[in-house]
């Protein structure tokens, strides 16, 4: 049994030194002729691509790590500073977590990153959190208030500054609701001053 040639890409076999297109059947039954090739051609699906070894390297340099490092990945990698410390404190909180789930209090010993945030010891006082906000919105109001002159005055506004100024009712009903008059003062006081 001879041997069948192998065609290339572009279907081109060499037979007897020739090379050439076998003929083929199209789908209405004709028959295509064969197709010579001529010597040294060498069709585009069949040029093979260039592959720059330099180009290939730096694309994939991230992949291999440090060159001559190998030896030294034997040994367990430490991390940084920062992050054993963030190791810690999330240990510490899903200590603190476990602990508040199964209604005990946490040990002193594991609670340490919470004693040194501060904010876990110390209960928050409803009075501060209540005047830190409304020294918050006094601040955004006095904000708007100066664009607000701004715009009057014939200035032109960026959209972000004109949608504060469009929030200075929003600002002064919330100052109101914590008990603080519209220019952040608070009420009680306000009262005192006109007795």
């Amino acid at each position: 049994m001879p041997s069948v040639p192998t065609p290339s890409k572009a279907g081109i076999v060499e037979t007897n030194g020739e090379r050439h297109i076998p003929s083929s059947l199209r789908p209405d039954g004709t028959k295509r002729k064969e197709i010579k090739i001529r010597p040294g051609y060498k069709p585009p699906e069949d040029v093979e691509v260039y592959k720059n070894r330099t180009a290939d390297a730096w694309k994939s340099r991230g992949s291999a790590g440090v060159p001559g490092a190998d030896g030294l990945k034997d040994e367990k990698d430490e991390g940084s500073a920062s992050s054993n410390k963030n190791a810690k404190r999330r240990e510490a909180r899903k200590k603190a977590k476990a602990a508040e789930d199964g209604g005990e209090k946490p040990k002193e010993g594991s609670s340490s990153t919470e004693k040194k945030d501060g904010k876990a010891e110390e209960p928050l006082d409803p009075e501060a959190e209540k005047e830190k906000k409304a020294r918050n919105l006094k601040k955004k109001l006095k904000q708007a208030k100066e664009l607000k002159e701004k715009k009057e005055g014939g200035g032109a506004l960026l959209p972000e500054q004109f949608a504060k100024v469009i929030k200075i009712n929003e600002l002064i009903r919330e100052l109101d609701a914590l008990g603080f008059d519209a220019e952040g003062e608070p009420k009680a006081k306000e009262e005192e001053k006109k007795e």
